[in-house]
């Protein structure tokens, strides 16, 4: 039986290889639904411990929430949460994992103070798990949405320090940060700053992160009154969301939100 068991764990592990592919090009609907369909196999041959169908759900739900549909799946991602006892490094980092697409969930929500104590907390078990495992990239994307939750509060200073103090590092990740940078510099109405920091910065590479650097870059435009450049700019961020996001997804409406304020349709707050 172990060269039979070996061989179908290679075989899943080369799927699930071929689906983060895809998911890295933003097929999301795609991804999320061939994932489903392969929990679902792996829940009808369940086991003492279900790895797999934890694997392809957190991915399912992955996918669900960078597409924008985070609001429909938070229920099951907390339930996932709740399922996945950490009884080892493999399914503690899964956890966080679920946990972490909770968090943008709840971000996406406006739930900036829940935002902020669960990426506090996401933090301080990446922190325990330092000696076992590295997971720099899954601790930058929560100082990220950290940054982004004390923005929400207007904490933009706290949220700026948290940018700065990590870009160095950052690597192929630095460009959320320094999205998350120009939105805390906007926050304190230091549009020229933002507005450099937007210029000099390479658009993020993924589908799930359309509209981002066009949103920093049209309030800062707003916050320096050179309105018509600032419509512009939401106009095409709004677009961008339109042809690679859920109708559903939330900065859709945040897009349409400031492009409603770029031409005098709402009073800036």
């Amino acid at each position: 039986m172990k060269p039979i068991r070996r061989t179908r764990e290679k075989t899943r592990r080369e799927l699930f290889t071929r689906l983060e592919d895809r998911f890295r090009q933003g097929e999301y609907a795609e991804v999320e639904a061939t994932a489903r369909a392969l929990a679902e196999g792996a829940r009808s041959g369940r086991r003492r411990r279900p790895l797999p169908e934890w694997q392809a759900r957190t991915l399912a739900t992955m996918a669900a929430v960078a597409h924008g549909r985070g609001a429909e799946v938070l229920g099951e991602l907390e339930t996932l949460i709740a399922e996945l006892a950490p009884v080892d490094v493999e399914t503690q980092v899964l956890r966080l994992v679920v946990r972490r697409n909770r968090l943008v969930v709840l971000s996406g929500q406006e739930r900036y103070e829940e935002a902020e104590r669960e990426a506090l907390d996401i933090l301080g078990e990446i922190s325990r798990l330092a000696h076992l495992i590295t997971l720099a990239k899954l601790e930058l994307s929560a100082l990220g949405l950290l940054a982004g939750a004390l923005c929400g509060q207007g904490r933009a200073e706290e949220a700026e320090a948290i940018a700065r103090g990590n870009l160095a590092r950052a690597g192929d990740g630095a460009a959320h940060l320094r999205v998350v940078l120009a939105r805390s510099l906007n926050g304190q109405d230091r549009y020229e700053e933002a507005l450099a920091e937007a210029r000099s910065c390479t658009p993020p590479p993924d589908r799930k992160d359309s509209g981002l650097l066009g949103l920093v870059t049209a309030e800062a435009l707003l916050g320096l009154g050179r309105r018509e450049e600032a419509e512009a700019e939401a106009r095409r961020a709004l677009a961008d969301c339109g042809r690679s996001l859920h109708p559903g997804h939330p900065r859709i409406r945040k897009a349409r939100a400031l492009l409603d304020r770029t031409t005098g349709e709402e009073p800036r707050p």
